[in-house]
């Protein structure tokens, strides 16, 4: 009796699609990388802005001092961080997008997030917690906040739409952002851990 062919998962083939994208190619010193991850199981997703240095060697998001800051502001493990079942992280931009002038990482390549955002959050349906980390998120996704400063918005987090927490990048210059607005660690940081607890 012939085998039934297995149709292709969706998640899977969009993955593999990612994984050979060369749509801004040109534009990345470092050449393509994409660094994604997830699964349709994931009830928290992190959108932050792009990889680093170290992400595009490690393929590995948040593998730095960021990440460690970050896993201790949501109270939780690299194990955990890093069950993509749970947790799913992407960027703005999913590849390295090279240095400016100054020495500081460019903004995520423009294409990236109208091209792969909408068919990949379309495979998550089980997310019911958004952490929009650092401006590049915070900007594309709540749109409104452009007229505001990204410690306002951050400030203003019970706005948020249901679902949603913005949050600073917890890159090494949020150490004195943190020491400057108290109110941080005071009562977001208990909500977002108290969301976290209740997803995992």
């Amino acid at each position: 009796m012939p085998r039934l062919a297995l149709k292709p998962d969706p998640l899977d083939s969009l993955l593999a699609e990612i994984a050979a994208c060369r749509l801004c190619a040109r534009h990345l010193p470092l050449g393509p990388r994409p660094v994604v991850r997830v699964a349709r199981s994931a009830r928290i997703l992190i959108l932050s802005q792009a990889p680093g240095t170290r992400v595009h060697e490690t393929g590995l998001n948040f593998n730095d001092r960021s990440g460690d800051r970050l896993r201790e502001w949501m109270g939780v493990g690299r194990d955990t961080f890093y069950d993509e079942a749970r947790v799913a992280v992407m960027g703005m931009g999913f590849c390295y997008p090279g240095r400016d002038k100054k020495g500081g990482d460019l903004p995520p390549r423009p294409e990236c997030a109208p091209r792969w955002h909408p068919p990949l959050l379309a495979e998550l349906p089980k997310v019911a917690l958004t952490l929009l980390v650092g401006s590049y998120a915070i900007d594309y996704y709540l749109p409104e906040a452009k007229r505001q400063s990204m410690t306002e918005t951050v400030k203003a987090w019970r706005a948020a739409p249901s679902g949603i927490l913005p949050l600073p990048h917890p890159s090494w210059r949020t150490t004195a952002w943190e020491q400057n607005n108290p109110w941080f660690r005071r009562s977001l940081i208990p909500e977002l851990r108290r969301r976290v607890v209740s997803l995992l």
